[in-house]
């Protein structure tokens, strides 16, 4: 870091003229790399997740699987590029390789990758295609590679390290700029090997993988390449969960040990800023059959919107492509919903161009005047003298406006400074507080009102600081009336949905897009079968709201618990996400039911514990079914993967329905911790 302080403290310098008074700020504690800020600078990005779990319904593949199911036969990488542009995405990172060893281009390092695939007959390279349509379309290109190889017959072994470091080779080499390389911090576990169907752990990730060479060789062929992870040496660390928010306050820095999670450390030693990461809907990182019915509402990605950027870090959005190759409809269409949204929540900054008055400028200089606040350059800045380190702004609006968010920076080029703020509006002749929760400020932040201001002057207040602030700008904003989605739900038959206001609700229970002459909803109605309910509002001058959609099992009505091993699995059948089913010893656990009469069975659905702990959640289970409760037939037997990070609800499709079934027994046979197993709600899923 010491490189990059200097390179920074000599930019400052040499814009200086002899004439002027003043000397810049030195630069405070750890500073960003020129790459740093161009990263955070692009604020939002797409992931796109695509390859052999496309075709299993896995979340993690377990290695064994054949090349032959990838056969995109509709891919298109342009159409993907161009709309993640329209979105007003920077970016996009594609999973080269993920856990299951799969490298979706034509690798030297292994067998197991593109060139066994029916696509292209073998001749087919997504990497190379995702590339070039980034090129195409004018967004950055960038890759993530699984360290994590279930496989590879040598992972776990000194032997892997060069297939591994190869196949990084290859991706930095063949592919053009890479803007971000990504290293999953999943290491270990069970896995094919090559046949060997075992667990293999690797103690030190950071010693077996040796990152330190990754990222000297990293550095050597792309020094432009962020990188996320690599244990404690990468540029970017993950975010701290896997619903696309980070704490506040943020901290761009970490200690030197690296860590972070989504708070940072005041103070730390390394500049490295979280990303924040979830997928766009909530079937999973993967594409999965009932994906539409599952992509999160409009207002869900607004907060995570203010909740990750507007703390201060980068958001990659999780879009994934489906068996032909395709993004999914329902994907697209929110996404340019949610383009829509960020557009007009800063169509208009009503603090640009407004007269400041400042309690102090840094030597009077004009380059570092308090007007550099709301003059829309990132890079000028408002500075005081050293010692001052609670200034404030008066600021004088050009009109008195109408504003509920207020958007700060730091010139983070200097270091994070500014530990506390407060802002106050001029309203009916005297000052009032309306926001005095202000913490760091860093990259930006984006601070909600609790209700919109009127006013014609603000004041921006810096109530702590580690060193002499540094702020570079000041805005105001008025986040758009939401047009809101239904909530759909269900509680045995009853169809339950429901939205704020008094708006008309239509819905359709065919699969169809609800339109105004659909039929409108009143309490009451039921809905007694598996499938999918779409609904949306009719707002004012017939004008629609989005569609929410809900995707439903079998009616639970005059479902019985016949047997259980222990604890009380009826709360894992009350179609509800609060409550559920824990067993009173360790795994293995099941519970057979009685579904009252015959079904044709396609498949099930297993939500873990809602309440963020982990305990007891199911990650090995075995499904099974039965005409007469005496003979059973094993359905599906498999595993949940990434349960602690992504507590979300799993559907597992069974290779063939099962006609006439009226038992079922679920078993969870392994739980990621505790010394019980817990369930909060299983689905039977039919025709």
């Amino acid at each position: 870091m010491k490189i990059c302080r200097v390179s920074v403290l000599a930019v400052f310098l040499l814009l200086a003229s002899p004439s002027e008074a003043a000397e810049a700020p030195e630069p405070f504690g750890a500073v960003p790399t020129d790459q740093q800020v161009a990263w955070q600078r692009m604020e939002y990005y797409a992931f796109i997740h695509f390859g052999l779990n496309t075709y299993t319904g896995r979340e993690w593949g377990y290695g064994n699987e054949s090349p032959k199911l990838f056969r995109p036969d509709q891919f298109n990488a342009s159409d993907i590029a161009a709309t993640f542009r329209k979105a007003g995405m920077k970016g996009m990172i594609y999973t080269a390789k993920h856990h299951d060893g799969f490298c979706a281009w034509p690798t030297k390092t292994t067998g197991h990758n593109i060139t066994k695939s029916p696509w292209k007959n073998g001749r087919g390279d997504v990497v190379k295609e995702f590339a070039d349509a980034c090129r195409e379309q004018g967004i950055r290109f960038g890759t993530y590679l699984s360290p994590w190889d279930r496989n590879n017959a040598e992972y776990g072994r000194p032997g892997y390290l060069d297939v591994y470091y190869g196949q990084i080779r290859e991706l930095l080499t063949l592919y053009g700029p890479i803007f971000e390389i990504w290293f999953d911090g999943a290491n270990g576990g069970d896995g094919y090997y090559g046949g060997a169907k075992e667990k293999r752990s690797i103690g030190s990730a950071d010693q077996y993988y040796n990152f330190e060479k990754i990222v000297s060789m990293i550095r050597e062929l792309q020094p432009d390449c962020i990188i996320w992870g690599a244990g404690s040496r990468g540029d970017a660390r993950w975010g701290g969960s896997e619903k696309g928010h980070v704490n506040y306050p943020h901290w761009s820095t970490v200690g030197s040990g690296g860590g972070g999670g989504g708070t940072g450390v005041r103070g730390g030693e390394r500049w490295t800023p979280a990303e924040a990461d979830t997928p766009i809907n909530g079937a999973g990182w993967f594409w999965h059959p009932d994906q539409a019915s599952k992509v999160k509402s409009l207002e869900t990605l607004m907060d995570v919107w203010f909740d990750s950027v507007g703390r201060g870090a980068n958001l990659i959005l999780n879009v994934a492509a489906d068996r032909s190759g395709r993004l999914d409809p329902a994907d697209v269409s929110r996404l340019l919903e949610f383009k829509e949204a960020r557009d007009q929540l800063y169509a208009k900054d009503f603090a640009l161009g407004a007269a400041v008055k400042p309690t102090q400028v840094r030597g009077g200089d004009k380059r570092f005047s308090a007007s550099n606040l709301t003059d829309g350059d990132i890079e000028s800045y408002w500075a005081v003298e050293d010692d001052n380190l609670t200034p404030s702004a008066e600021i004088t609006l050009p009109a008195p406006a109408t504003f509920d968010v207020v958007r700060l920076r730091e010139q983070i080029r200097l270091g994070q400074r500014v530990d506390s703020f407060t802002i106050e509006a001029f309203v009916d002749g005297k000052w009032i507080m309306i926001d005095n929760g202000g913490r760091t400020i860093g990259n930006q932040v984006l601070r909600r009102l609790k209700k919109p201001v009127t006013t014609g002057k603000i004041r921006l207040n810096i109530t702590g600081s580690q060193a002499t602030p540094c702020i570079s700008e000041l805005s105001l904003f008025r986040r758009p009336a939401p047009l809101a989605g239904p909530v759909i739900a269900r509680k045995g038959a009853d169809l339950r949905i429901s939205a704020a206001g008094r708006s008309r609700i239509v819905y359709t229970t065919d699969g169809s897009e609800p339109n105004a002459g659909s039929p409108t909803y009143t309490p009451g109605k039921k809905f007694n079968r598996s499938g999918v309910v779409k609904a949306r509002c009719v707002f004012s001058g017939g004008k629609l709201g989005p569609v929410s959609e809900a995707s439903f099992g079998l009616c639970k009505t005059g479902w019985k618990v016949k047997s259980a091993t222990s604890g009380s699995p009826a709360a894992a059948l009350d179609d509800s996400e609060t409550t559920f089913w824990q067993s009173k010893g360790a795994a293995p656990q099941s519970f057979t039911v009685d579904m009252g009469r015959p079904h044709k069975v396609t498949g099930f659905s297993y939500l873990p514990r809602q309440d963020a702990s982990p305990e007891g959640m199911t990650d090995r289970y075995i499904f099974e079914v039965s005409r007469d409760g005496r003979s059973w037939t094993k359905a599906a037997e498999g595993e949940f993967s990434n349960l602690r990070a992504n507590p979300i609800k799993l559907d597992v499709t069974f290779p063939a329905p099962h006609a006439g079934i009226r038992f079922f027994r679920f078993t969870a046979a392994r739980a990621i911790e505790g010394s019980c197993v817990t369930a909060a709600e299983i689905d039977v899923l039919g025709e």
